[in-house]
């Protein structure tokens, strides 16, 4: 075999690669798959996020892989999510008809066996009659791995040495080398099932017949909607703000607790560029804001489980070289996770390299000490309180953070370019101490709180006197620099300075001038603040909701609706964010990116409050 997927489309000449945010997204807990909005799967990893890729067209749109499931003729198309859930819905437009496919995944507990891991996709006709096409065109470990195909009647079996997969259909299945394909016609009212399920062991192929798909279905909309029904969030935008809670959800692994920074790797920043990475893996930081967002929505069962994978999982004695905490691990709590480049994949548009692993994950980015304190406060807070054992591990890390916090280090940004004194690291250094203080006097738990406060004071009066241009009348991103950085940005919100604070507003903006573009914000001019990265990037859209909410708590209520009602056109056509935004608008990056949404949750909350 050569690992080519012949994409046969609809004849109207459709693009090799669809565009980032041309994607729907559907889920399991465990995993997740990218449905195009041609109703291609182009990206879908088995049996979890960390695998490898079983369809990856998106990054190679001929060895990929794929699974194409649509109208055979020329069609519009549209797509949306079967309300309050993430079940996903591709509807074809035809001149003699109009079908759709019903695009969701069981989540763990609804089906009958653990571990089986189905893709369900449901065809319908609703009006007419319609011919569709079917390609199942697997290529297992990245298109790396050769496999063998068995067909019997309606199923399918594709075997590799790292997993085995089984299609099961109510049509005709055809074999075509070692790929299946199908062509059949509906009329109004008749429905085709196409499952797709992880087998092995004692999980052995299983019919996924009409009645079947229709109790999975339901029990699938049950489950989100059950679950969405805790949010306590009734603001002006509740629908985007559900949508973004239900994708956090989606990135969450339920077997540790570990939520993902997002579900895909080396979606390109800047296309033809370098700044390709993997974000399949859990930042200590992404999650811990996450769990923030959460929290404020009234989602408590996420923070629990993401607290368990950090008492389980990370330990203050461990003594790394790069201190107690490293700044992401694996979705299994794994600390290895060493970075290769799949020579053989081109990369999204030929964006090469396509890289696996991460080697970030050993740098030391301080701060990562902030963020997981500060979650582990407001868990504290609004959840339950924490357990002495867990208190005992907050100590000793508070104290690290007191023997540690004026290293240089590589920044919230993963900088490649050597190591400063960022201010945001050193603002999170002095996050980490303050919430100890806090949760220590609040509870009257036992530390050495002259010491810690001392530590406390010291940060603040570093970060106000070094960290200050006087030239600039702001803030700037290192000691000794001139440059401006959008993470300042979390000052305010991290309770560091007043939000209406002449230095502050002073440096809200500086950087307005300098680093905002039609309410859309750059994290930072990399060149005059190198990387050790080539090319350029887009705009962070986390940084742009985090504008958003800076100008809510300075007061500026019509600017940050406005800049927040922009940020919304920037969405995809299902309110999905990638990480960056294009100068066309495009988006650019991992996507979907937990950052974005949980950036967007907080923004949604605090300016709908201020609103009134």
């Amino acid at each position: 075999m050569d690992g080519t997927t012949n994409r046969p489309g609809d004849g109207s000449g459709s693009r090799r690669y669809m565009p980032i945010a041309d994607h729907g997204l559907i889920g399991d807990l465990r995993s997740v798959a990218l449905v195009a909005t041609d109703g291609t799967i182009d990206w879908y990893c088995a049996p979890c996020f960390d695998a490898p890729s079983v369809f990856a067209a998106l990054l190679d749109a001929d060895r990929g892989g794929c699974f194409e499931l649509g109208a055979a003729v020329p069609a519009r198309t549209k797509q949306f999510y079967f309300p309050d859930t993430n079940v996903l819905i591709t509807r074809y437009f035809t001149e003699d008809g109009v079908g759709e496919v019903q695009d969701f995944m069981p989540v763990s507990g609804e089906s009958a066996e653990e571990g089986r891991h189905r893709l369900i996709r449901r065809v319908l006709c609703v009006r007419g009659s319609l011919p569709f096409r079917a390609l199942v065109a697997p290529r297992f470990g990245y298109a790396a791995l050769p496999h063998t195909l068995r067909v019997t009647g309606d199923v399918a079996v594709f075997e590799s040495d790292a997993l085995d997969l089984a299609l099961t259909a109510t049509v005709p299945l055809e074999q075509d080398g070692v790929d299946v394909r199908s062509e059949f016609k509906l009329a109004e009212g008749e429905t085709a099932v196409f499952a797709l399920d992880q087998v092995g062991g004692e999980l052995a192929p299983r019919e996924c017949a009409h009645e079947e798909a229709d109790r999975e279905f339901a029990a699938t909309v049950r489950y989100w909607r059950d679950w969405l029904s805790a949010s306590r969030y009734r603001g002006r935008w509740r629908e985007m703000v559900h949508r973004s809670a239900l994708t956090l959800k989606l990135l969450t692994y339920a077997p540790t607790g570990a939520i993902v920074a997002a579900p895909t790797t080396s979606l390109p920043e800047e296309f033809g560029g370098e700044r390709n990475w993997d974000y399949r893996y859990m930042w200590v930081r992404d999650a811990a804001f996450c769990v923030y967002a959460m929290l404020r929505l009234g989602f408590t069962e996420e923070a629990e489980a993401f607290m368990a994978f950090v008492s389980r999982h990370i330990s203050p004695g461990d003594g790394k070289p790069s201190g107690p905490l490293q700044i992401m691990y694996g979705i299994d709590g794994r600390t290895d996770l060493p970075e290769r480049t799949l020579d053989h994949l081109e990369g999204h548009h030929g964006s090469y390299p396509v890289r696996v692993g991460n080697a970030a994950a050993d740098q030391l980015q301080l701060d990562v000490y902030g963020a997981l304190i500060d979650s582990i406060y407001l868990y504290d807070k609004w959840a339950e309180p924490i357990s002495s054992e867990q208190w005992e591990h907050v100590t000793a890390l508070v104290e690290w953070v007191c023997a540690n916090w004026d290293q240089p280090d590589e920044g919230i940004w993963e900088t490649r370019g050597g190591r400063k004194n960022f201010l945001y690291s050193r603002l999170m250094c002095w996050v980490a101490v303050e919430r100890g203080v806090r949760m220590a006097r609040r509870r009257g738990l036992p530390a050495d709180l002259p010491h810690w406060m001392s530590c406390r004071d010291t940060i603040y009066r570093r970060i106000m006197t070094e960290c200050w241009s006087d030239e600039l009348r702001a803030f700037v991103q290192h000691e000794g620099g001139e440059v401006l950085d959008a993470a300042l940005l979390m000052m305010p919100m991290s309770k560091f300075i007043a939000p209406k604070d002449p230095r502050w507003l002073s440096t809200l903006d500086c950087l307005t001038r300098e680093l905002v573009s039609d309410s859309l914000v750059y994290r930072y001019d990399p060149h005059v603040s190198p990387d050790g990265l080539h090319g350029e990037e887009g705009t962070f859209s986390i940084c742009s909701f985090w504008y958003v909410e800076a100008l809510t708590r300075a007061g500026r209520l019509d600017e940050a609706r406005l800049a927040f009602e922009k940020m919304l056109t920037y969405g995809n056509h299902l309110g999905l964010y990638a990480e960056e935004i294009g100068h066309t608008g495009h988006q650019q990056g991992n996507f979907p990116q937990a950052f974005t949404h949980l950036a967007l949750i907080s923004a949604a909350y605090n300016l709908d409050r201020a609103l009134g």
